[in-house]
C-alpha cells in the first residue's frame, strides 16, 4: 500500500513541540506523507506564546490548492482565527470530497496561552464540526463548545460523565468524537482525583456509531504519568490517528494505537526546554547509521570494526606476497590449510542456503558454494606444482587456527539466523577481495618474478568479482532490514571472526611456519614434503 498523504492545515510552531512541526514528525514516524497548509505563525517556545502573525485566507487557500489534489486525508487543528479562514477550509473540505478529516479544535496552547478568540468559536463549531470523521477536543475544549451551542456546565466526577459529554459534543454532527482525558486524571476506583498522590489512570473516550447506527463507546485507559513535557500532545494524538486511518484502521483500533503512541512520547520525552517540553516523536522509529546500500562500508568504518579490519587485510603474510618475500613454505601451509578451511566454508555456506528463507537467498548460497569449489581447485593445482596431491592435502592434519575459524563460523550458524552466518563469513569473503584489490593496485607490489602474483591476481578475476558482488549484495539487502541493536550485535560477531581470521594467517608468518620444519622438510601429518 503506498503511504498515506495528509494534508496538514494548522498554524506554526516555533519551538518545534506543536502545530505544523510536530504533525510532520508525527506523520514521518508513521511512514505517511505530510502536506501542509499554514493558517498563522508563532513567535513560542516552551513558556508560552509571544506573538501570532496570520495567514491571510486566501494565500491558505492557495497553499491548499497546489497539493490538495494529491492528499487521501486531511488533520485540522485551531489557531483560525478568522471567518475567511475557517470558511476556506471548510469549504476545501466540501470540495476535494476528503476520505477523513481529523479535526483537533486546539483553543489554548498548554502553556495556557488562547489560540482561538471567542469570535471564531460558533464559525468552527456550525462549519467545520459537522465535516469531521472525528473531533478531539480534550476537556475544556469541549466545554467551550457545548457552551457555545448553548449546552449548560457539565461537571466531571466518574468516567461515565466524560462519556456524557462525548454524546454531548457528537451532537454537533461529526461522526466520531474523542474527549481527550488528559485534564481529569482519575484514581483506581475511577473518580476524579484532585490530589496528585490519588492520580492512578488517564481515560480518553472515544464516541461514534457503527454502519447500522448503533453507538459505540470506548475507553482508552493509560497510567497516569505526571510530567510537564505534554507540549503538543493534542496535535501529535490527532496525527497519529489521521495516520491510523490511512492505513485503514477503523476507527476505535486507530484511536488507541494513537493513544498508546502519544503514550510513550511523554514517558520518553526528551526533556527540552524550561518549561512545558515537547514528546519523543520518533520513540518507536529506527534509524539505521548507514545509507541503504551502504551497510558494508559502514561496517568496515565503525571505530570498533576499523583497527581490526586493518590488522587483517594488511598482515605481514598478506605484505610479504606482494612483495614477493614470503617464504615458500609458509605459502604452501596456508594452502593446505586454507583448502582445509574452504571445506568448512562451503558448508556453512550449505547451511546458510538451508536457513534461508526464499529462493533467492538459497541460490545465493549455491552460488557461493559453487565459487567456493572452483577457488579449491585452484588450491589443489597450485599445490600439484609443488608436489602437494589432493590425497596430501587432505590428509594433512586441521592446525588450530583453522579449527577455531570455522567452528566459530559453524557454531553461529547452528546458534544464531541467517544474516548472522552470513556476516561471520564475511571477513573471508570481503577480506580477500579487499586484500587482492590492494596489491593489485599497489605499484610497490612485485610482478615480474613474483611466485605469488598469479595466486593473487585469482581474486580479481571475474569468478571472484561475482562471488564477493553476491555475498555483498545478500548482506546490503538484509542489512537494511534491522534494527541499530542487531546491527551492533553484527558488528561484534564480524569484529571476533575478523580476529580469528587473522589467527590463521598468523601461523603462517615467516616464522611460524606450518608443520614441523625437519632439516629442510615439512612434515604435515603423515606425509612428509619437500620444500624445494
Amino acid at each position: 500500500m503506498p503511504p498515506g498523504r495528509i494534508l496538514v492545515i494548522a498554524g506554526s510552531d516555533s519551538s518545534g513541540g506543536a502545530g505544523l512541526e510536530a504533525d510532520q514528525k508525527v506523520i514521518a514516524a508513521h511512514g505517511c506523507y505530510a502536506m501542509t497548509a499554514t493558517t498563522a505563525l508563532t513567535a513560542q517556545n516552551t513558556l508560552g506564546v509571544h506573538g501570532i502573525h496570520h495567514v491571510p485566507a486566501e494565500f491558505l487557500r492557495k497553499q491548499i490548492d497546489a497539493v490538495g489534489l494529491n492528499c487521501t486525508d486531511c488533520k485540522t487543528k485551531g489557531m483560525m482565527a478568522s471567518a475567511g479562514t475557517i470558511e476556506a477550509v471548510a469549504e476545501v473540505i466540501r470540495e476535494y470530497k476528503l476520505k477523513t478529516v481529523v479535526v483537533d479544535p486546539v483553543m489554548v496552547a498548554t502553556t495556557g496561552s488562547p489560540l482561538l478568540p471567542n469570535t471564531s468559536l460558533s464559525l468552527l463549531r456550525e462549519k467545520l464540526v459537522p465535516l469531521a470523521t472525528v473531533l478531539t477536543p480534550n476537556l475544556p475544549e469541549a466545554r467551550l463548545l457545548l457552551a457555545d451551542a448553548g449546552f449548560g456546565h457539565l461537571p466531571v466526577e466518574k468516567v461515565s460523565d466524560l462519556e456524557g459529554i462525548a454524546r454531548a459534543v457528537g451532537s454537533l454532527g461529526p461522526k466520531w468524537v474523542l474527549i481527550k482525558g488528559g485534564h481529569c486524571p482519575f484514581n483506581g476506583e475511577g473518580m476524579i482525583a484532585a490530589e496528585e498522590g490519588k492520580r492512578e489512570k488517564v481515560v480518553d473516550v472515544l464516541w461514534g456509531r457503527d454502519e447500522k447506527g448503533g453507538e459505540v463507546l470506548r475507553q482508552v485507559e493509560t497510567p497516569y504519568w505526571e510530567s510537564k513535557h505534554t507540549h503538543g500532545t493534542g496535535c501529535s494524538l490527532a496525527s497519529a490517528i489521521a495516520c491510523n486511518l490511512a492505513k485503514r484502521m477503523d476507527m476505535p483500533q486507530a484511536v488507541e494505537a494513537a493513544c498508546r503512541y502519544v503514550e510513550a512520547g511523554i514517558k520518553t520525552a526528551p526533556g527540552l526546554g524550561k518549561g512545558n517540553g515537547p514528546l519523543n516523536h520518533f520513540h518507536s522509529t529506527y534509524t539505521l547509521p548507514f545509507a541503504p546500500g551502504h551497510f558494508i562500508e559502514y561496517l568496515l568504518e565503525r571505530p570498533d570494526v576499523a583497527p581490526v579490519w586493518k590488522r587483517y587485510v594488511t598482515h605481514p603474510f598478506v605484505l610479504a606476497m606482494g612483495d614477493g618475500t614470503l617464504p615458500l613454505e609458509s605459502f604452501k601451509g596456508y594452502l593446505i590449510q586454507d583448502y582445509l578451511y574452504l571445506t568448512h566454508y562451503a558448508r556453512a555456506s550449505a547451511l546458510a542456503g538451508y536457513k534461508a528463507k526464499n529462493i533467492e537467498d538459497i541460490g545465493a548460497a549455491a552460488t557461493i558454494v559453487t565459487h567456493i569449489f572452483h577457488e579449491m581447485e585452484l588450491h589443489i593445482n597450485y599445490c600439484s606444482g609443488f608436489g602437494i596431491s589432493k590425497q596430501d592435502i587432505e590428509s594433512c592434519e586441521e592446525k588450530e587456527a583453522c579449527t577455531a575459524y570455522t567452528r566459530y563460523v559453524l557454531d553461529i550458524g547452528n546458534s544464531e539466523d541467517w544474516l548472522a552466518l552470513q556476516v561471520s563469513m564475511a571477513p573471508c569473503l570481503l577480506g580477500y577481495g579487499d586484500i587482492a584489490k590492494r596489491l593489485f593496485s599497489d605499484p610497490r607490489s612485485k610482478r615480474e618474478g613474483n611466485v605469488y602474483w598469479a595466486w593473487i591476481k585469482n581474486y580479481v578475476e571475474d569468478d571472484y568479482l561475482l562471488a564477493l558482488k553476491t555475498g555483498s549484495d545478500l548482506l546490503e539487502r538484509h542489512a537494511v532490514l534491522q534494527s541499530p541493536a542487531r546491527i551492533d550485535e553484527l558488528a561484534s560477531i564480524f569484529i571476533h571472526a575478523t580476529k580469528v581470521g587473522c589467527m590463521l594467517l598468523s601461523k603462517h608468518e615467516r616464522h611460524e611456519l606450518m608443520g614441523s620444519l625437519l632439516d629442510g622438510d615439512c612434515v604435515l601429518g603423515n606425509v612428509q614434503l619437500p620444500l624445494k
